[in-house]
């Protein structure tokens, strides 16, 4: 056995000794590596305590893919306040946000090495109301998010990205001033996690090309245009010409929707079943095949089964009981054979309900298919979307139809009242996107100055933004048609 001139030990003592420490490094490096970038830590309890907040608060797995740093999120509306549509940091953006909460309701923040945001339903299908201006909001989950203005979000993260300021030198000295970081996690953030940001969400930008369009009209707040972007996200489908932004639905009590029946769901009937609603809409939040599946589907499963069951909101302000009775009679005559028989729930074609047709030409057959071939492919199981091209609108449940104002599929019509009024009798512009009530009407305040200050103005006149047809009731007289907006409010 050869031996070390100097030491007299065996020349293979140094090779072991070496790569033992190479072992070691290694192995404290690999640990190292997973604890500030990988490691899952649990939401904190209060999230998941009751089934209300873990909707609002709770994780989807969004955070891995889909999140973006906290303290990147954290100091942006600093940075950029200019590229935000108001004042007020992310509340410009009509969120949801409740006192004493960290972040708006649908926000979640979980750390995966490090702490994330990201998305979940309740950001879109969050309702709010108010008596009066000078109230706190009333926040209804699995109701529509009437005053979120979602497109203007995309745009923000995107043209922040796109600012030459979006670097480490100056994301970096904005962090210091509200966090301290170690040297380790300075190192991370400066070369890795701030330039990795702003590559993805860079790379955002050619998906949602079509936002940018001057030739599209804003989608305002309350409304996204959801089959387009199951087109552009899901199957990444090149850009087309179509344009149907809607209003965003409510979710409460879906298991009244029975397929067996004949039902479908969402606005076109474009899916077969609520579980496949919650499937694709949840996969375009995270924006990527899930990590976990079998995770990802505990979510959905539990998401369903909350949902399921969740009922309606209760008119909160005073009814006049003889009206609405009287409100009754002309809904059964005038009303129930669409809104409650064997036919609610079902497609109405376009030919007899004459709304805007914008939604239904964003979505086809082939769209469909290729939609359910990537969420099979990423071993995910569901009934899945219809594979047809469709030509009608779903007559809806009018369980909370209270709060779901403005009306039509497009959001068109700003209250119960006005959707009583021949087409050409409708408001052509209001404002939308404020949450104080009009308890005469049915529906929200869409003019003044408070509306003024946080609305978006919504033309009828621009494309996907046409309030003609559902013309029924409209030549009850008006004591009729008042009657029957009391009744309306208490379902």
């Amino acid at each position: 056995m050869s031996t070390d001139p100097l030491s007299g030990r065996p020349k293979h003592h140094w090779f072991w000794l070496a790569l033992t420490l190479l072992l070691v490094l290694g192995a404290v490096l690999a640990y190292v590596g997973w604890y500030r970038f990988l490691r899952e830590e649990p939401q904190p309890a209060w999230v998941t305590a009751t089934p209300e907040m873990r909707f609002k608060y709770g994780s989807i797995g969004a955070e891995n893919d889909a999140g973006i740093p906290y303290w990147i999120f954290y100091v942006l509306p600093r940075l950029f306040p200019e590229k935000l549509p108001g004042a007020g940091g992310y509340a410009a953006l009509g969120v949801a946000w409740e006192q004493g909460q960290e972040l708006p309701i649908g926000f979640t923040k979980k750390t995966i090495g490090f702490p994330r945001v990201a998305n979940t339903c309740a950001a879109c299908h969050t309702a709010s109301y108010r008596s009066r201006h000078d109230e706190n909001p009333t926040y209804v989950v699995a109701g529509p998010g009437h005053t979120l203005n979602l497109e203007a979000f995309f745009r923000y993260l995107i043209d922040c990205a796109k600012d030459p300021r979006f670097n480490a030198d100056v994301l970096m000295r904005e962090i210091a001033l509200v966090t301290e970081l170690d040297w380790l996690d300075r190192l991370a953030w400066r070369f890795l996690i701030i330039p990795l940001t702003k590559k993805r969400l860079l790379e955002r930008e050619a998906q949602f090309a079509w936002i940018y369009r001057p030739d599209f009209p804003d989608w305002g707040r309350g409304r996204d245009d959801s089959m387009n972007l199951t087109k552009y996200f899901l199957i990444k489908a090149p850009m087309d010409d179509t344009f149907g932004p809607t209003d965003m639905p409510s979710l409460w009590n879906l298991n009244k929707y029975k397929p067996e029946k004949g039902h479908f769901m969402n606005l076109a009937g474009d899916s077969h079943d609520a579980r496949s609603v919650i499937i694709d809409s949840a996969l375009g939040v995270l924006g990527a095949p899930p990590k976990d599946r079998q995770a990802f589907l505990g979510h959905v499963d539990w998401m369903h089964a909350y949902l399921g069951s969740l009922p309606a909101p209760k008119y909160p302000f005073a009814i006049d009981a003889d009206k609405a009775a009287a409100g009754k009679a002309v809904f059964d005559a005038h009303c129930a054979a669409c809104h409650m028989s064997e036919r609610t729930g079902t497609r109405l074609p376009l030919a007899e309900i004459g709304t805007d047709r914008g939604r239904l030409d964003s979505w086809n057959k082939e769209a469909a298919i290729a939609a359910n071939r990537v969420v099979r492919e990423m071993g995910i199981e569901r009934k899945g979307l219809v594979e047809e091209t469709l030509d009608g609108y779903v007559i809806q449940f009018l369980d909370g139809i209270w709060l779901r104002a403005p009306y039509l599929h497009n959001g068109s019509v700003p209250t119960l009242r006005d959707l009583l009024e021949p087409p050409s009798q409708r408001p052509v512009e209001f404002l939308r996107g404020y949450d104080v009530y009009d308890q005469k009407r049915g529906g929200f305040v869409t003019a003044g100055p408070d509306a003024e200050r946080v609305g978006t103005r919504y033309d009828t006149r621009l494309r996907g933004n046409g309030n003609g047809g559902h013309d029924f009731g409209t030549t009850l007289p008006d004591a009729d048609k008042d009657a029957l907006v009391d009744y309306l409010k208490t379902l």
